[in-house]
């Protein structure tokens, strides 16, 4: 019974699953990833970790928690790729890098990547804005308390 159940959660697994068909942007040959929530009915912050490489995680924010009018434009070929033509198919994150000290951690809103939810596939980008940067403190995102 048992291997019953290791076998379900294997298959459950499996369909949260997201593949990148060209990979992320230095690993390349990493195609499929597992997102994992750090707390529970949240996407604020995500570990995404490779199926092929356990050695091999990254940690991944929803841009919108925080910078509300966080406005990435993705192209013609961007939604071809992860097809659809519907940005409500969409999940975009950034990659956070994390210092010793945490106020030298780091997100990159040039590069996000996007995720259709639908389908599974996922893409990492560059936006056309010069907006965004390859890396934005992380403090320059606090909240200013009253």
């Amino acid at each position: 019974m048992e291997k019953e159940n290791t076998k379900q959660d294997s298959i459950s697994e499996e369909s949260q699953y997201i593949e990148f068909e060209e990979g992320i942007f230095g690993f390349e040959e990493e195609k499929k990833f597992l997102p994992v929530m750090l707390s529970d009915g949240s996407d604020a912050v995500l570990y995404l970790q490779s199926v092929g490489n356990e050695e091999l995680s990254f940690v991944v924010m929803n841009p919108f928690m925080l910078k509300e009018d966080y406005n990435p434009v993705l192209s013609e070929e961007d939604y071809k790729k992860l097809g659809t033509n519907e940005e409500k198919d969409l999940s975009f994150y950034v990659f956070c890098v994390l210092a010793n000290a945490a106020e030298e951690s780091t997100v990159n809103l040039k590069c996000p990547i996007v995720v259709n939810h639908v389908t599974r596939k996922a893409r990492q980008v560059i936006l056309a804005s010069e907006e965004y940067g390859f890396r934005h403190l992380l403090k320059e995102f606090g909240k200013e308390e009253a």
